[in-house]
């Protein structure tokens, strides 16, 4: 028997600690999120007004108008195959791994421990550079705030955004270092917030804008201006803002172990969330894209915040102003979660010994009974990113870039192992004979998006517009090969079983259930 297993009594255990128990893991965390605070932290992760705010220029540029408005509603319906997918997974094994957590039941057997460790490596370094690119944006849209509140005279520099960035995303740390009650407490004012602005924005543009284009042109005005040929894959790049807002679906699983009834609160709040992102960010481009004006000015924007300079020429400084912050707060909260489903999932790896220095990112602070050592890691991963950018702008975006492939893809290995080995018992949430069709359409529509991501966004190609996210994500995924094999495999054999469920009593008997345990996790 392993010296770090635990048996747990069965009796008097909630439902949920005794599935938690079966798959092999004791409860440390309390679990304090809700129905209201789980569904609050799932749209926080999306930062659906922010998102939109910080993206629109990618379909802009793209192709006008049109490519907004009708990509956001194709590639938003293809992220849904997704958040489907995820969300019946979690379902089925909710536990603070995630998705990574599902290979250990979903692999083929003889090769469970190099595709949980690939699966684990992609997620984390896709939180990671979410989390850096969110703390970014964070600091873009502040400094954006200031700019626009002296009209324009005072233009920041690529260190001051990089110094604020480095400030929130500590305070974020801070913030992540308290207890679980504060955190839930904290997200579960959020959704109220959220929508709050998002309805207040949106009735406040349509009233007081004076210049709005028609119908027709909304819809079926198309201007590819990024020099491809032929121009519908200039068209394409419009799916990038969907994409890049409706992404980290198992955010929300990776705190699953601080819910209450994780197996229908998870799936549900990813599922619930991501179809208000779907619905409010369709919404949400469609009243900017009325309001847009002259679109190659707003392009020309020195901030590059195009959805700022819309709020700035609509509503007036004052408003403008007032609107960006809100963004800035919204997406505060964003990194906030970010930064907790970050910190669980390096938590989880730590605690499957799949890192370096395990032992240390797996303690639990006694006080706050929350992982601060993980906590801190992640925020200075983040950072140390963003430092990237006082050298290269142009890297720094490559890494942002590759975030939504990272994260897609370790979502799609365990779905693609749930296809091919029919290995899956479904949970409570779970589609019946439409699962195998919606995961084959997350798998193929990730693939496609996959490779919009990769591409240049305009040309001609040049060493400063060139997209280095495919460079950087190969670069990677050799680094996980190779470290596989020159260490990996001595010492990581997949997600542990380090605790089994004492149902027959503390009698002599109770050796006989930890065992029959132990089959059932390793079945």
């Amino acid at each position: 028997m392993d010296d770090s297993m635990e048996v747990v009594e069965g009796e008097g255990l909630s439902e949920a600690d005794r599935r938690l128990a079966e798959m092999g893991y004791v409860q440390v965390y309390k679990r304090e999120f809700s129905w209201l605070s789980s569904i609050s932290f799932a749209v926080s992760i999306s930062g659906l007004f922010a998102s939109v705010a910080t993206t629109f220029v990618y379909p802009l540029e793209a192709g006008g108008a049109a490519s907004a408005v009708w990509c956001w509603l194709i590639s938003g319906a293809g992220c849904m195959f997704i958040a489907l997918s995820v969300s019946e997974l979690v379902s089925a094994y909710p536990t603070s791994g995630g998705l990574y957590f599902t290979c250990k039941y979903l692999a083929p057997e003889n090769c469970m421990a190099e595709v949980s460790w690939l699966c684990g490596w992609f997620n984390i370094l896709g939180q990671t550079a979410g989390l850096a690119s969110t703390e970014y944006g964070c600091a873009q849209l502040l400094l954006a705030a200031v700019s626009m509140n002296t009209n324009f005279t005072y233009v920041p520099t690529t260190r001051q955004t990089v110094g604020v960035m480095a400030a929130v995303t500590i305070f974020h740390g801070i913030l992540n270092s308290m207890n679980t009650k504060f955190l839930e407490r904290i997200t579960r004012a959020y959704v109220i917030f959220h929508l709050g602005v998002l309805v207040s924005c949106c009735i406040t543009l349509l009233v007081m804008c004076d210049y709005k284009h028609d119908s027709s042109y909304v819809w079926t005005n198309v201007a590819p201006d990024a020099g491809w040929s032929p121009p519908g894959w200039s068209f394409l790049f419009g799916f990038l803002s969907a994409s890049w807002t409706m992404t980290d679906y198992d955010a929300t699983a990776h705190i699953a172990e601080e819910m209450k009834n994780p197996e229908l609160t998870a799936p549900w709040s990813i599922t619930i969330a991501l179809a208000f992102t779907y619905i409010g960010g369709w919404l949400f481009t469609i009243v900017l894209t009325y309001c847009t004006a002259n679109i190659p000015m707003l392009l020309e924007n020195p901030l590059e915040q195009p959805v700022a300079q819309i709020f700035n020429n609509v509503i007036g400084r004052v408003g403008g102003v007032t609107f960006t912050v809100f963004a800035f707060i919204i997406l505060n909260f964003t990194g906030m979660t970010g930064m907790q489903a970050g910190a669980r999932t390096f938590w989880a790896l730590a605690r499957d010994e799949l890192m370096p220095l395990s032992r240390v990112w797996y303690k639990i602070d006694k006080r706050t009974q929350t992982p601060i050592y993980a906590v801190w890691l992640i925020t200075s991963c983040a950072v140390a990113i963003n430092l990237i950018g006082l050298g290269s702008y142009t890297a720094i975006v490559a890494i942002f870039n590759m975030t939504a492939i990272a994260l897609d893809w370790s979502y799609c290995i365990p779905i693609i192992c749930k296809m091919i080995t029919n290995n899956f018992k479904p949970g409570p949430f779970h589609m019946g004979k439409a699962s195998f069709w919606v995961n084959a359409w997350a798998v193929l529509w990730t693939t496609f998006v996959s490779i919009i991501f990769i591409l240049p966004t305009v040309r001609p190609v040049t060493a400063q517009n060139m997209n280095y996210a495919a460079v950087i994500l190969v670069g990677i995924a050799l680094f996980a090969v190779a470290w596989w094999y020159i260490s990996g495999r001595q010492y990581y054999v997949g997600p542990r079983v380090k605790a089994a469920i004492n149902v027959a009593g503390p009698s002599n008997s109770a050796e006989t259930s930890l065992q029959r345990s132990i089959e059932e996790n390793d079945a």
